[in-house]
């Protein structure tokens, strides 16, 4: 059977670190088992705020690669600020009132001169090259991928002046992500945001989301057809000695200034004044990026004893991490518009074997996944009492050596599946 050729443009490529590089960089992977030929398109000389050498040995190597140049803007700002625009850039934003002077201009330009973001030049060179590109190889079908949503009108310039078969992917939602609050966003650039993301929900043949509550947003904003396909784990020949000897409580990813989980911090103090056994062996664990809001936060609860930070570390060095600990945390700031966010690290932890406290907004997606897999405890900021009494409950299960997960139902969150409802709609 002749293979379908698809073109995926997309912005996070290895070496790019991160949850985000990792759904497409797997798609390419998996699709040609399913009949089609994937294509990427992605930026010659983009501006990373992580790195991860590791994926580039991930890449199929029959794979095609696309690259045209970006100007980066961030780059130019780097000459200002290095720190505070690497900062921003990887999604770190300080709370209003620890913001500089420099990062409340940074986030009035990023937000008001460059919609949907700061990638918008780069539309309209690639639309030029894309379109002869498509012409010359006879490619029908095409997917974007975002953020940076601006990929999306790469999509919608080559569906109008070619009539290509368009799939819009949304890794987050547009208007109703929680950094968008924070960009000081004037009326006209928010009217801006919304007529674009209105323009690209209702002319994308399909749209594809990764979390349910995504998919009723978009439902209410278009008759297009929204698919759900989350992101998802994949096999990995990652293999570890031993568990920690310690209680270690590992959170793996970015931890935000809004994510910051005061209730958790209190309620191991407590347990650490609380009980002798626990303050011996508790050890709280970060790898990756964490605001400084968060540091403050937990100095102030007297945690810096029992506290590691790791910092960023390769994918595969993020796995053993998970494997090793012996519980995974996993916060999601509590709000309205972060129910919709599913972190790509969950479906990881699905797999690892390790049981996963996770705290949030109620009625959640990841509530619903965690739940239905049997593979964690979900609470929310208000349950202190259920959290303090759990906590203590799965350290008596460290001591006793039945600290273990049963999980269920984990086969639809795997990368081939997930490829497999993709290549459906190719």
């Amino acid at each position: 059977m002749a293979s379908k050729k698809v073109l995926i443009i997309t912005y996070y490529w290895p070496p790019a670190g991160g949850p985000g590089v990792q759904r497409w960089l797997k798609f390419a992977k998996y699709l040609p088992e399913f009949g089609v030929e994937p294509i990427i398109y992605s930026p010659e000389n983009p501006s990373y705020p992580i790195l991860d050498e590791s994926l580039l040995a991930e890449i199929p190597n029959n794979l095609e690669i696309l690259k045209t140049p970006i100007k980066e803007p961030y780059n130019l700002a780097g000459l200002f600020s290095k720190k505070q625009t690497k900062t921003i850039s990887s999604g770190v934003i300080p709370k209003r009132e620890k913001q500089s002077l420099l990062q409340q201009l940074m986030l009035f330009v990023r937000g008001n001169f460059f919609i949907p973001d700061a990638r918008k030049n780069w539309v309209k060179p690639s639309v030029g090259f894309l379109s002869d590109y498509i012409r010359k190889h006879q490619i029908n079908t095409i997917i974007t991928t975002g953020p940076p949503h601006s990929l999306h009108l790469i999509g919608l310039g080559l569906k109008e002046k070619l009539q290509v078969k368009w799939i819009a992917d949304f890794r987050d939602p547009w208007t109703t992500i929680g950094y968008h609050k924070l960009l000081k966003l004037t009326s006209s650039s928010k009217a801006k945001h919304l007529e674009l993301e209105s323009e690209v929900l209702n002319k994308a043949d399909q749209i594809t989301v990764t979390s349910n509550h995504t998919k009723q947003e978009f439902e209410r904003k278009t008759n297009q057809s929204v698919t759900l396909i989350t992101n998802g784990y994949d096999t990995h020949s990652v293999k570890i000695n031993d568990k920690d000897s310690l209680f270690t409580m590992s959170h793996i990813g970015s931890l935000l200034s809004e994510r910051n989980p005061i209730v958790l911090w209190e309620v191991l103090s407590e347990l650490i004044d609380e009980n002798k056994a626990f303050s011996e062996l508790f050890r709280l664990r970060f790898i990756g990026v964490v605001s400084a809001d968060v540091i403050t936060s937990i100095e102030s609860f007297n945690l810096n004893d029992h506290l590691e930070v790791v910092g960023y570390v390769s994918h595969a060095e993020a796995i053993k991490y998970q494997m090793r600990s012996q519980v995974l945390l996993l916060v999601e700031i509590d709000s309205e518009e972060t129910k919709a966010i599913i972190p790509g690290k969950v479906f990881e932890y699905l797999i690892s074997e390790t049981p996963i406290l996770a705290i949030g907004p109620e009625n959640s997606d990841i509530e619903q996944i965690i739940k239905s897999t049997n593979t964690g405890s979900y609470f929310t900021y208000n349950q202190k009492s259920q959290l303090k009494n759990h906590v203590l409950s799965v350290f008596e299960s460290f001591q006793n050596g039945t600290l273990q997960v049963n999980a269920i139902g984990l086969n639809p969150y795997g990368r081939k599946e997930l490829t497999r409802k993709l290549a459906a709609l190719i």
